[in-house]
């Protein structure tokens, strides 16, 4: 029975997002039921990627990304894979009738990441574009169920919390970035003479972008409200504890947030849900 596959697959999608996100798995908990599969599909796709171009030292990592995108587009014709990952991708993308421009504005990006790119500030916002403000489009097809009227009203809040997002993951990643991948995101900044202020001018950036997705936050359908904000959450702790340090701790450490730590933030997003205090 197919039926049997197809569940292999979302199964599949859901290791996958529970092994390398907790804060994403225990946001998507916090989601509807009915909903939470697609989200997990997306992330799988979109890690599946992310590893090729991040993770696959030795191997040809164009040509496995090619192999991706010639997969994907036979799977979203055909409307089957034999890759359990892209089996649930391509079912949601057709479920949730997710524009195929986005996809392929996302792999745009993932094929930037195989150059040694000199961002300025055209070239990082296509990069932030494709490799996260699209993601956020995806998830926010599947978090509106559907609805076009809402999806297009909260398209410029799920951009800049996908933006936001991926920006507080540079800082995080910037020493890695730079000392194993040879990357570095932010324009017109070099790895040699980041400081402070070159620190401060990103992170208010940040914030700028945090407090307009919390207005599209607050406008999201019950099914997905909740499990948002308890990502957008999760991720604004981890930027809070990036800000409290300097930009040489940051160039010399990978700040996380424990686990025990996210406990106490989901007891507390789920009190400001319950009583409306978002």
């Amino acid at each position: 029975m197919k039926q049997l596959f197809d569940e292999l697959s979302y199964s599949v999608s859901k290791i996958t997002t529970q092994k390398y996100s907790t804060s994403f798995s225990l946001g998507i908990l916090a989601l509807k039921p009915s909903i939470r599969s697609g989200i997990y599909a997306i992330y799988g796709y979109v890690r599946l990627a992310d590893e090729i171009v991040d993770s696959f030292h030795g191997y040809n990592k164009e040509k496995l990304l090619n192999r991706l995108r010639i997969e994907t587009e036979i799977a979203l014709e055909e409307g089957i894979s034999l890759n359990p990952i892209l089996q649930s991708f391509q079912e949601i993308v057709h479920k949730y009738q997710i524009d195929k421009k986005l996809i392929e504005q996302f792999l745009r990006s993932m094929e930037m990441d195989l150059q040694k790119v000199d961002y300025n500030s055209e070239l990082y916002q296509e990069y932030i574009f494709g490799s996260a403000e699209v993601v956020g489009l995806m998830c926010l097809q599947v978090f509106t169920e559907g609805n076009k009227e809402k999806y297009e009203e909260l398209k410029p809040y799920a951009m800049k919390l996908g933006s936001a997002f991926q920006k507080v993951n540079f800082l995080r990643d910037l020493k890695n970035d730079y000392e194993i991948l040879g990357r570095t995101y932010f324009p017109n900044i070099h790895i040699n003479v980041f400081n402070n202020h070159a620190k401060s001018k990103i992170e208010k950036e940040i914030e700028e972008e945090f407090n307009e997705a919390l207005i599209g936050i607050k406008k999201l359908p019950n099914c997905s409200m909740f499990g948002v904000y308890l990502a957008y959450r999760y991720y604004l702790s981890l930027f809070n504890r990036i800000k409290r340090k300097s930009s040489k701790e940051i160039l010399n450490s990978r700040v996380s947030v424990p686990n025990s730590y996210k406990a106490l933030v989901a007891l507390k997003s789920y009190i400001r849900y319950k009583t409306t205090l978002l």
